[in-house]
């Protein structure tokens, strides 16, 4: 799994949003990395925090996890956390656990 998040230039601001993309996999060997990564991206996020998952390949519970949890860290500090390039299998295994309309999905 890889993380590339990227910042606005010069800090975050209200009107731009941060954007991570994610690729590979998001499993038992990369939850817990990924969860301190978004963490930490919190930290320089304004009110936006969208993930691109458009190259990510697999996700097991552990990652749903992950996005739930960090979503309510977000939610805390006033940001809101958003989904964009949803694979196929992604946006069925979001419908399937239930959470399909918890997350914000942008085209």
């Amino acid at each position: 799994m890889t993380v590339i998040d990227t910042a606005p230039l010069g800090g975050a601001t209200a009107s731009v949003p941060t954007l991570v993309h994610l690729s590979g996999n998001i499993g038992i060997f990369s939850t817990a990395r990924l969860r301190q990564r978004l963490i930490n991206t919190l930290t320089h996020s304004s009110g936006l925090l969208v993930l691109d998952l458009s190259r990510v390949t697999f996700c097991g519970a552990g990652g749903l996890g992950v996005l739930v949890g960090v979503q309510g860290r977000a939610r805390a500090q006033g940001i809101t956390l958003a989904l964009t390039g949803l694979p196929p299998f992604m946006a069925r295994l979001l419908r399937s656990a239930g959470l399909d309309h918890r997350f914000p999905i942008m085209a």
